[in-house]
């Protein structure tokens, strides 16, 4: 009897040694042979955070997230399945192969998972003692992540986090409020850095705008001045080309402090008080009734120490004074004296002003405040214009291109603004000195029309004697748009002398063909800009090009006063005699093209560098859309129309077919129907309707053709007669989207992101337009783990006859390995 009770004593004794030593080993990391169950934890190194299963209030879900562990009062500052919780605490969450987070239910399905651009070989995941959940490869440096919870936050914002976006990974950081305290599903508010025009935050309900922090202006938002140097944190603001974020530290390691989003919409700092063991508000995002968004309407300022708060800006009257009167604002204020450009307008300052809705607006780093009024003059379009930057005296340029929204006006902290003015409005007007300078004014605009009309002349008799020397970089003048009909303002585009591009490109050598299309020849060719040596690409009118100088206007228009990382830029262009040709920066990657529909070069880019790519052309596609100046269509987006530069980012090229719509144009129709079969939608291929929705389905062909590597147009498969739009729906229907995989991505793909990719195509070729979805949501889609809708059947999904296919007298696109393609014109 004593010997079994030994065994017992010695079973018993190892029994609390080892769970010791779970204890005590290894806390805050797991790996892939590992899972967290409910009751266990992680906690971080030096114990600030926790994380495991937890039950908010009295709700009866479950979730994994992460807390304080240090503080009384449970505080959840990130939760993974927020909008798929678990019935019971069967779950487990659990590391698996390529550093892909799981969370399964009692029947071991999963119901949340992470997803990452790049797969760890030996993956840990660790809790940071920053409140940071990593996954990172364990045969590198801990600064190998390939996913982090800091990436997609919940309703908190933590030191060390980058709020904000990053241009090349396309990943944009939102905070979105718990529904309730019991339910830390996605509620109604989000705030998010909007990347438009000059970067700032706006707080949303739903798609309502109800807070807008204003832009940067070097020590603050110039609508948060409560947002000041203190003992408690440090602050910076981060833009380059390559992301831009705000973030903090805690300037006392001792301090607990957060930022949050409430569930009912405010935007609050907090500091934990441990002796009251409670949060206490240390500052919020919202003040007062000023701050709700463009309540004084257009031209309207908000003063909350005004009754009542909102009034017209000096020089503008309430666009329905009647409503004005009644506490209605919305419609705001427009000038008392309408402008006309040119005719001896100026500026007049505002000063402690929160500067207005920067989505419509341009900026400069390097200009100061004079060369940022002669612009603005010098554009009818521009309203006003202010410093970017107000620290050391100021510096940078703003300017603003339309109505000015949500301003209001602060004692102490606000900001100087220069709003454009009739003559008679500004204060100089009237006196008699202000009525010599309009004298003196006419009398030089005078002097000036003559003189251009003498150079005009001048130059009119120096084309008929055309010299083949020397560059000239000037002004061509206005070009009429033979799209829209109007005359357009001058382009300050450089126009470059025959001679000069020639020599360039060594008497348009054949060996510096890079391709041809419908328009001609693309040359390479070498620029000498003084010391140093540019390359360039050519795009030269042939004589007998199916495309014109109709095209050859057009994209000139289109293209000249465009200015985005991913749209081709363009360096100039030659008009003389009968040439016409248009100048580029070079692209030796070449076009997309090249490298997709090629067995042999499409090894050499791999599903990350791919996705890449899908997200640059969105973001080039939003940006013509909805972010530039002028709305733009381009109706030829396609493989060959993607240039690709040294770092294999997209560019798109080719603006010949593009459509600039007006301020509220939203489709159009033409008889005309020029673009390529295979990236049409079918209302602008039959009907000859166009609108923003038709570049959106080309989109969708692209992202589907590179996915896939194959081509739309000329789609074989021995099992159906179906183009890829209708293989890739019928996987899709199927659940065997992966089989739409290039078998040369297959190594490198994140399956979560080739299935995002393939079904975001899918919405964009529906056959309706209405149910496609616009670019700003098509990027949204992209850059999130937000659920996605149902697609509907694609455009052009019918089956077709091969026989049919292989007699039809319409060519199909050939491959292109110009480094700038042209677009191919086929009849209707």
């Amino acid at each position: 009897m004593r010997q079994p009770m030994q065994v017992y004593f010695v079973l018993y004794i190892l029994c609390c040694v080892f769970s010791i030593f779970v204890i005590t080993s290894a806390v805050d990391t797991i790996v892939v042979t590992q899972s967290i169950r409910d009751g266990q934890t992680l906690v971080s190194s030096g114990g600030n955070f926790e994380l495991g299963f937890f039950s908010p209030g009295n709700s009866k879900s479950w979730y994994i997230g992460i807390w304080y562990k240090k503080i009384s009062t449970m505080t959840v500052v990130w939760v993974a399945n927020r909008d798929t919780p678990l019935n019971n605490t069967t779950g487990a969450f659990k590391l698996v192969d390529h550093g892909i987070l799981v969370l399964t239910d009692e029947a071991n399905n999963a119901i949340w998972s992470s997803n990452s651009s790049r797969a760890a070989s030996n993956p840990v995941a660790q809790l940071l003692d920053t409140g940071n959940f990593i996954v990172r490869d364990g045969n590198s440096d801990a600064g190998n992540i390939t996913w982090q919870s800091f990436d997609h936050p919940a309703d908190t914002f933590l030191p060390g986090m980058k709020y904000g976006f990053n241009l090349v990974t396309g990943l944009s950081l939102v905070l979105t409020s718990w529904k309730s305290p019991d339910d830390p599903s996605r509620g109604n508010y989000t705030n998010q850095l909007d990347p438009n025009g000059l970067p700032q935050f706006f707080l949303r309900e739903g798609p309502t705008v109800l807070f807008r922090t204003g832009p940067w202006n070097g020590l603050h938002f110039t609508g948060m001045p409560n947002l000041q140097p203190n003992t408690i944190y440090k602050y910076e603001f981060v833009s380059n080309q390559e992301e831009t974020y705000y973030t903090y530290q805690l300037i006392n390691n001792s301090v607990v402090s957060r930022m949050v989003l409430t569930p009912d919409g405010k935007l609050q700092r907090l500091i934990w008080i441990d002796r009251t063991h409670s949060w206490n508000l240390f500052l919020t995002a919202q003040v007062d009734g000023c701050d709700r968004y463009a309540l004084c309407g257009a031209y309207g300022s908000c003063n909350i120490n005004n009754s009542p708060a909102c009034e017209c800006l000096t020089g503008f009257v309430p666009k329905f004074p009647k409503d004005w009167n009644g506490a209605d604002w919305s419609h705001g204020c427009v000038p008392k004296t309408p402008l006309y450009c040119g005719a001896g307008e100026g500026f007049l300052k505002y000063s402690g002003i929160k500067l207005p809705d920067t989505r419509q607006s341009w900026y400069n780093r390097t200009m100061d405040l004079d060369e940022c009024r002669d612009v603005c003059l010098k554009n009818c379009t521009c309203t006003a214009y202010s410093s970017l930057d107000i620290t050391g005296g100021g510096s940078g340029c703003i300017l603003w291109f339309g109505e000015l929204i949500d301003k209001r006006v602060y004692t102490e902290y606000g900001q100087d603004i220069y709003i454009r003015m009739a003559a008679s409005e500004l204060p100089a007007y009237g006196s008699s000195k202000g009525k010599k300078q309009a004298r003196i004014i006419v009398i030089a605009l005078l002097s000036f029309g003559m003189a251009l009309l003498g150079l005009c002349l001048m130059l009119y008799v120096l084309k008929k004697k055309p010299k083949r020397e020397g560059i000239i970089l000037y002004n061509p003048g206005p070009i009429q748009d033979f799209t829209t009909g109007n005359e357009n303002d001058d382009l300050e585009l450089p126009l470059f002398r025959f001679a000069t591009i020639a020599y360039a490109t060594d008497n348009f050598s054949v060996k510096n063909v890079l391709g041809k299309g419908g328009f001609g020849q693309v040359y390479k060719g070498i620029l000498t800009e003084g010391q140093e040596n540019k390359e360039i690409a050519v795009k030269r009118l042939s004589a007998y090009s199916r495309q014109g100088f109709r095209e050859f206007k057009n994209e000139i228009l289109s293209i000249s006063k465009l200015q985005h990382r991913n749209l081709v830029k363009i360096l100039g262009c030659c008009i003389q005699e009968e040439e016409r040709m248009l100048i580029y920066e070079y692209m030796p990657n070449k076009s997309l093209d090249s490298f997709i529909f090629d067995p042999n070069r499409s090894i050499l880019i791999d599903w990350p560098k791919l996705f890449h790519i899908i997200n640059g052309i969105a973001r080039g596609l939003l940006y013509l859309h909805q972010d530039s100046r002028l709305r733009i269509i381009h109706r030829d987006l396609k493989a060959s129309n993607i240039l690709l530069d040294y770092e294999m980012n997209p560019k798109i090229a080719d603006f010949g077919m593009a459509r600039i719509f007006g301020g509220d144009e939203t489709e159009a129709k033409t008889s005309r129907v020029v673009g390529t079969y295979g990236y049409m939608p079918p209302e602008y291929a039959i009907d000859g309707l166009f609108s923003v929705k038709s570049d959106v389905y080309s989109f969708g062909v692209l992202v589907l053709e590179i996915v896939s590597g194959k081509r739309n147009r000329g789609f074989r498969h021995p099992d159906h007669n179906l183009n890829l739009l209708g293989h890739a729906w019928r996987l899709y229907k199927e659940d065997r989207q992966l089989e739409l995989i290039d078998k040369s991505e297959k190594e490198s793909c994140n399956p979560n992101k080739v299935l995002r990719s393939i079904h975001v195509g899918l919405l964009c070729v529906q056959q309706c337009p209405e149910y496609r979805p616009t670019m700003s949501t098509v990027v949204l889609m992209l850059s999130s783990e937000t659920a996605l809708p149902e697609p509907k059947e694609p455009g052009f999904y019918t089956g077709r006859y091969l026989s049919e296919m292989d007699t039809s007298p319409v060519k199909q696109e050939g491959s292109s390995t110009n480094g700038l393609t042209i677009t191919l014109l086929e009849a209707r």
